[in-house]
């Protein structure tokens, strides 16, 4: 079984929370992982630009930033220590420049925070690209999952 943690910075909580991390634990199945514990952040440009600028080095904000932790803890489960949960690492979105990115690809918010999300878990996942290039194995298989779950709306409207 997979959990996640959703946090928010800068912004209220939104009412869509539930619905984001069912969308998560959707793709974590499509992708055949289990018992993973991912974190995700979402927060506006200026929490993110501070985040890019320490661990990156650029002085802008982006529209995500993905933290590979990749450990595995021991919990107590009834009274029992399992050493099968698994850390990825910490997912972090800017809904400032969701909202951007959304404007200029002339795609839905909702689509938007849907291919970040999946792309935040296939960085977390190990997977990197050199480029945008839609050819990049990575980008192919963002899409792929993104169209096997395009259903499954989070937003269900504008952010």
């Amino acid at each position: 079984m997979n959990r996640v943690m959703v946090h928010v910075a800068e912004i209220p909580l939104p009412e869509w929370i539930k619905a984001l991390k069912e969308f998560v634990l959707k793709t974590l199945f499509v992708l055949k992982k289990d018992k993973w514990d991912v974190s995700i952040l979402i927060c506006g440009d200026e929490t993110i630009k501070a985040l890019n600028k320490t661990y990156r080095g650029k002085e802008e904000a982006t529209d995500i930033l993905s933290f590979p932790l990749g450990e595995s803890a021991d919990f107590p489960s009834k009274g029992k220590y399992h050493s099968n949960r698994y850390m990825p690492g910490d997912i972090v979105i800017s809904i400032d420049t969701l909202r951007e990115n959304a404007r200029r690809f002339q795609v839905d918010e909702d689509e938007e925070l849907r291919r970040l999300l999946i792309h935040g878990i296939l960085h977390l996942d190990g997977m990197k690209h050199k480029t945008n290039d839609e050819t990049e194995p990575m980008l192919q298989l963002q899409e792929h999952i993104l169209a096997k779950l395009s259903k499954k709306q989070i937003l269900g409207r504008s952010a």
